[in-house]
């Protein structure tokens, strides 16, 4: 039977390439995948340090259980140019560093050691996409995803495309197209298990050609996969040949998707997509984040900010983020690499070649709802989008394609008309109730005199940028904003859904962003810790599955620029909160209905309409504690204390997880927050604080650095050791915290 095996332990990385490096071991830094070529500091650096080449090296010695086999490494992804040697002679070259790719070994490898150098220039090439132009995002060099030694028969399966072609019927079938490696005589065998292994049914045909197709029908009591009942299925093929058996398996989930001009329908069934967009870095690491952090993002979409739908902005995302998605009901918008920039022809082939490996690669997820096939924001170009498109639904017939654009009247080539609508913040901010357009409408963008299938991509970011620890009116706006925008896109039947602009801040070129490199325009900062407007989504979630009380304030009467809180928006899902400030007694407000009246849950807003600011004493007077409790069905189900005189009273140590895997690289989020005496973030802590770690591990970033807002994050990687590690964090306002981790 096949093998796949880790190989990602015992590489040697080292400066720079020569053409001497592909026949020596050099000295250099012994380092585990993933990894990230330069660590980057958090903000104000020279993007360019890592816009150059690098050398990986691994010893890899030919075993006797590789005679007769077919030896293979597979590289989930690279950045961004990839040339693999075996013993100083390249034997393959990838250009993509956004999708896997497969090199053949076996027939190159010697008796004893052999020498394994792959180059990897981070420059940003113009042949290869996304590059030849200003880009809004960083893409860090380095072998920053798993790398596997393959073993399987000679010929073995290459591929498997799995298809439901009547997942809404009773009696069900599934569809699998087998590819292989080449023509082989042989016995097909599927066999399609439930997620606790238990065999439902299987299926048996010969090999015919390097494609053949297994159906196995007539299968009843399936369950769908929905966003709130991800129920995924197991399909496992083999090939028994002459010289053995190979095997492979996927997962998958019965579902049928479908952009129109009314909505998008999932399993026929209405849904307004609701989302954001997400870059797949992270500080210090860039984008050499294990499996723990790129599940923890889909959880963050799914569960802490009540999103349906994620848009993998600005190319194909990691396997482990899509799985995720997959088993939690997370809906995807995939697309090719590229921002508003389209090459030259050799580039052209290469993005049409990119659309061909994010599909095949990808096609199995029931997550995906949708292919992005054109250049995000880039000009119209006939004859380049009319292949992109041609090739997706070639290659699946099962989805639609969307290309992604800023532009009005843009030619549509693709099945949904895909926008990036940021006319919100055109003018003038009006007083409350007054109208102020938030989306332009359909036919305005597309020029055409009848509605398609039309989605928001993007809105806010660059518009109104906004730190989690800017002064409290701009929190406000930011929060206005993305309201106004999920209110405009739910009640708009012309409109399918939104993704904002986006999850979390990024590190970006030099050209963008606020002259740190940093972009603020997420709804979180780099670490994931939510600004207020990250609770405008996390809101619009079943209260069932969290209640949401959130004060857009820090609740002190000298941030805003004319004192008070007043406006106060909360935040919340609620039917409606009650208020107490000091003594007084509490006050009953309801949720804005009259603003926002397509949102499931608006925000309760108190002005000089509800309460008086004498309710809140004059300038120059006492300031006193807030109490807030909302209800549901007229009992309490939470309460916020809000201090009038708050000081450091905790410092709160929060990690992701304690329980962490040895030798694999596996790195856990840890989050620093300096709390009042009610619980509360102090957002104007900047203090430092000093960190250690005890134990087979690291600290991933300085371990001398400041809380930003109140709150500082960093990350702690396991060795490969099994055991305790031991944080521990010092700052003269707190006593000292530690955290202990179990290695295993």
């Amino acid at each position: 039977m096949r093998k796949v095996l880790n190989f990602n332990a015992g590489w040697v990385f080292s400066e720079g390439f020569d053409a001497e490096a592909a026949n020596t071991l050099r000295d250099g830094e012994t380092v585990r995948l993933p990894h990230t070529a330069v660590e980057l500091p958090f903000n104000y650096f020279d993007e360019t340090c890592y816009q150059r080449a690098f050398t990986y090296q691994k010893l890899i010695a030919k075993e006797e259980s590789f005679s007769g086999k077919r030896v293979t490494l597979v590289f989930d992804a690279a950045m961004a140019d990839s040339v693999v040697y075996l013993n100083g002679t390249e034997i393959a070259a990838h250009k993509d560093g956004y999708t896997p790719f497969e090199v053949e070994i076996g027939s190159h490898l010697q008796d004893g050691d052999n020498l394994l150098t792959v180059k990897i220039d981070g420059s940003e090439n113009p042949e290869i996409p996304p590059f030849g132009n200003v880009i809004d995002y960083l893409t860090f060099a380095g072998i920053y995803r798993d790398v596997w030694l393959k073993i399987t028969t000679p010929v073995a399966i290459d591929n498997v495309k799995i298809e439901t072609p009547d997942a809404l019927s009773a009696r069900k079938t599934v569809t699998a197209d087998v590819f292989l490696t080449e023509a082989t005589a042989g016995t097909l065998r599927a066999k399609l298990s439930d997620a606790d292994g238990k065999e439902i049914a299987t299926a048996e045909a010969a090999a015919s050609g390097t494609k053949t197709r297994l159906s196995i029908e007539g299968l009843e009591g399936l369950e769908l996969w929905d966003i709130d009942s991800p129920t995924l299925y197991t399909l496992s093929v083999t090939l028994q040949t002459e010289a053995g058996t190979d095997a492979f398996s996927s997962r998958f989930g019965f579902r049928t998707v479908s952009f129109a001009a009314d909505g998008f329908r999932l399993n026929d069934r209405p849904l307004k997509l609701r989302g954001l967009n997400r870059h797949q870095s992270w500080p210090y690491l860039g984008y050499a984040m294990g499996r723990r952090g790129q599940e923890k993002d889909a959880d963050i979409l799914k569960y802490e900010l009540a999103c349906n739908v994620a848009r993998t902005s600005h190319y194909p995302q990691s396997k482990y983020f899509l799985d995720r998605c997959d088993e939690i009901g997370l809906l995807v918008f995939e697309e090719i690499p590229g921002w508003q920039h389209i090459g030259g022809e050799a580039w052209k082939l290469e993005s049409i070649e990119n659309v061909r490996r994010m599909i095949t690669r990808d096609w199995n997820h029931p997550s995906i709802i949708i292919w992005g096939v054109r250049i995000n924001e880039s000009a119209d170009d006939h004859d380049f989008y009319a292949e992109t498109n041609r090739l997706a639904h070639e290659l699946d017939a099962t989805r639609q394609t969307g290309g992604v654009r800023c532009i009005e009247n843009s030619e549509l080539l693709e099945d949904v008309y895909t926008m990036n609508d940021f006319v919100l913040g055109d003018e003038e901010q009006p007083g409350r109730n007054e109208a102020r357009r938030s989306t332009r409408s359909q036919k305005q963008v597309t020029g055409l005199s009848k509605n398609v299938p039309y989605m928001i991509t993007e809105y806010n970011g660059h518009m109104y940028p906004t730190k989690r620890f800017d002064q409290e009116s701009r929190q406000a706006e930011h929060v206005t904003r993305h309201l106004q925008m999920m209110n405009a896109i739910a009640g708009d039947p012309d409109i399918v859904g939104g993704t904002g602009w986006c999850m979390f801040d990024y590190n970006t070129h030099h050209d963008f962003g606020s002259g740190d490199r940093i972009c603020y325009h997420g709804v979180m900062d780099m670490h994931r810790e939510p600004k207020f407007a990250a609770y405008a989504y996390a809101s619009q979630g079943d209260p069932d599955k969290g209640v949401v009380l959130q004060p857009v304030t820090f609740w002190a009467r000298g941030e805003r620029n004319i004192g008070g809180v007043l406006p106060l928006i909360i935040l919340t899902n609620c039917d409606y909160i009650e208020l107490a400030v000091g003594d007084s007694a509490p006050k009953r407000v309801e949720p804005d209905r009259t603003t926002y009246p397509h949102l499931a849950h608006p925000p309760v807003i108190l002005d000089t309409t509800n309460v008086s600011a004498e309710e809140f004493g004059d300038w120059g007077r006492q300031w006193f504690d807030g109490t807030l409790t909302g209800y549901i069905e007229g009992k309490p189900v939470k309460t916020m204390k809000l201090s009038g005189n708050p000081i450091p009273t905790t410092m709160e140590i929060a990690p992701d997880a304690t329980a962490l895997r040895a030798g694999e690289k596996d790195c856990v989020r840890v989050i620093l927050r300096a709390l009042d005496q009610c619980g509360n973030v102090m957002a104007f802590f900047d203090e430092p604080v000093s960190l250690s770690l005890e134990g087979d591990g690291r600290i991933v970033g300085p371990e001398i650095t400041s809380f930003r807002g109140g709150s500082a994050g960093l990350y702690v990687e396991a060795g490969d050791a099994a055991g305790t590690l031991t944080l521990t964090a010092r700052c003269p306002a707190f006593a000292d915290g530690t955290v202990t981790f179990t290695i295993s």
